[in-house]
């Protein structure tokens, strides 16, 4: 970083979130009342009967912790990490990626200022199922093939069942379930999120939803199979090449980046750009490496303008972003060690095993129709995993506190749909003013999907300023984004991502990669924030329909 400004900022902020100095910390955990091994057992929770196979002392770490592992009756597979010297009552449970089916590494101690992190408790989950796809479980959708129970599980239990199981065995080990409970889910894990928040309104006291699939159905089997299929050619070669992706970045960036009043490599609003990558159309009957095909060109366009039937309805409520193009290597361009786009192999799990209900005709990404009736044909086994609900009502009134986020640059889950979702929701409550008093939006430039990296901005973690929310009642105006090589790494680049639809304007003073020269200000042009699509009236029913 070029100015030690953001360096003091983030000090004080370390403060204010753990609102106990490290000492006093110490002083005020809670002492564990019996041994990790005797946490093993049967535990009859009402609507969870839950067993623990084993708690192993793991004295390695820092700080040491009880590692308890066991499942929620079906097969809902937890672990949980106990502090057995620093606990201090603070819970945080994180959500799935793609179809789960594994126990995801979780980080431990938990990602927090200085030694906060060891103060939690920390749980995770597969969430019923155990996937067999290599190298990829996570992709694995045949395990709901012919099982509802399982299905439902990932679709809305397992989250919160293991919540239930975790309070019981922390009650168990420190003698008091937990003072507050955090959930953290991105992609699927943030679809998760906000079903905890509109299902299960007490659960959780703070809950972060990244990127969140919360239009499930139409996402993965419209989205994701129209990513796909746009992109693959007659002889199921790739249109697409990772060699054309930067040419097509670069022209982007050159066309549009100083659209935001400032020239810095990152596009702060991919609404305000209108690139057409026809100006890149090689001259006819070539195909070189610094220029694009006809086919090229117009599944680029097919991208940029998201799945649409053959009259121009939209059939999904977002597209992907102009800026994203360097990920779409990840997510629509074949990886060369799977031989297929993830986008595709997603939604072919999807089609063919979750997607219509059990005993009723399924698809795949090489049949599926893109039409208003192929959308209601996904319905009917979609709403019982969509969280597309706007009514937050019990769990503002309980004191629960969202953070929804997004990245400007992911075509994995665009941004686009969390906008969408976010205005809806803000009509529903009563404006922006009264939804922001539980329920606030950051949409951070250049970062891809989850945090996954991004070409400038690549690092963003708004878990501190939800616990700060929860337990100090101080909402983020501000939260810090910052680009760096790596964990360990200088920072390079910082900036604040204000809540939406504000921006980060320049004061015209000091370094433009240092945050501290940054002021929220409104968004340069007004965009429609809620997308007119063909699923509204499927979707968000019961209750009024945002306009």
């Amino acid at each position: 970083m070029r100015s030690g400004r953001v360096v003091a900022a983030l000090a004080a902020l370390t403060v204010v979130f753990v609102g106990i100095a490290p000492a006093a910390a110490q002083a005020n955990a809670r002492p564990t009342i019996r041994s990790c091994a005797d946490l093993a057992g049967i535990y009859r929770i009402a609507g969870a009967l839950t067993h623990v196979e084993k708690g192993t002392t793991v004295e390695g770490a820092t700080p040491a912790y009880c590692d308890v592992t066991g499942y929620v009756e079906p097969a809902v597979a937890f672990e949980l990490k106990l502090p057995i010297t620093t606990f201090n009552g603070r819970y945080v449970q994180y959500g799935v990626d793609g179809f789960g089916g594994a126990i995801q590494a979780r980080p431990f101690p938990a990602p927090c200022p200085g030694p906060q992190g060891g103060n939690f408790a920390i749980g995770s989950t597969n969430d019923g199922h155990i996937g067999q796809q290599r190298p990829i479980p996570l992709a694995d959708g045949s395990w709901a093939a012919d099982n509802q129970a399982a299905r439902d599980d990932w679709f809305f239990r397992a989250p919160h069942v293991v919540s239930k199981a975790a309070k019981a065995i922390i009650a168990a080990y420190y003698g008091a379930g937990p003072r507050q409970s955090y959930f953290n889910g991105c992609s699927t894990g943030g679809r998760e999120a906000l079903l905890l928040a509109q299902r299960y309104p007490y659960d959780f006291d703070g809950i972060i939803a990244g990127a969140p699939i919360n239009n499930m159905s139409a996402y993965s089997g419209i989205y994701q199979a129209w990513s796909a299929r746009v992109n693959t050619a007659p002889d199921g070669s790739s249109i697409l090449t990772v060699e054309k992706l930067g040419l097509l970045h670069n022209a982007v960036i050159a066309a549009c980046d100083g659209l935001d009043g400032l020239v810095d490599g990152q596009l702060d609003e991919p609404r305000d750009c209108h690139f057409d990558p026809q100006t890149l159309l090689c001259p006819t009957g070539t195909d070189r490496p610094s220029c694009l095909t006809p086919a090229q060109v117009d599944t680029i366009r097919k991208l940029y303008g998201g799945p649409v039937d053959a009259h121009g309805r939209r059939l999904y409520p977002g597209w992907a972003p102009y800026g994203s193009e360097l990920q779409w290597n990840v997510f629509i361009v074949p990886l060369p060690f799977l031989g297929a786009p993830f986008a595709g192999i997603l939604a072919d799990n999807y089609l063919k095993y979750v997607g219509f209900p059990i005993g009723t005709p399924h698809s795949s990404v090489a049949d599926v129709e893109f039409t208003v009736k192929e959308l209601r044909k996904l319905t009917p086994e979609g709403v019982k995993g969509n969280a597309l609900s706007l009514d937050l009502g019990r769990f503002r009134r309980a004191g629960g506190k969202l953070i929804l986020w997004n990245g400007w640059a992911d075509p994995n889950v665009t941004p686009i749909q969390t906008v969408d979702y976010y205005g809806r929701l803000t009509w529903f409550n009563g404006g922006l003013a009264r939804t922001e008093r539980f329920a606030r939006l950051f949409v951070v430039p250049s970062v891809y999907h989850c945090g996954l990296g991004g070409e400038k901005l690549n690092t963003f973690d708004p878990f501190p300023q939800l616990v700060d929310w929860v337990e100090s009642g101080h909402a983020p105006d501000r939260i810090i984004a910052v680009e760096r090589n790596s964990a360990t790494d200088p920072i390079i680049r910082s900036r604040p991502v204000f809540p939406y639809p504000l921006r980060a304007r320049y004061d015209g003073t000091g370094s433009t990669d240092d945050a501290a020269n940054f002021v929220p200000a409104p968004p340069l042009r007004r965009h429609d924030d809620v997308i007119r699509w063909a699923g509204t009236d499927l979707y968000f029913r019961p209750g009024p329909v945002a306009p």
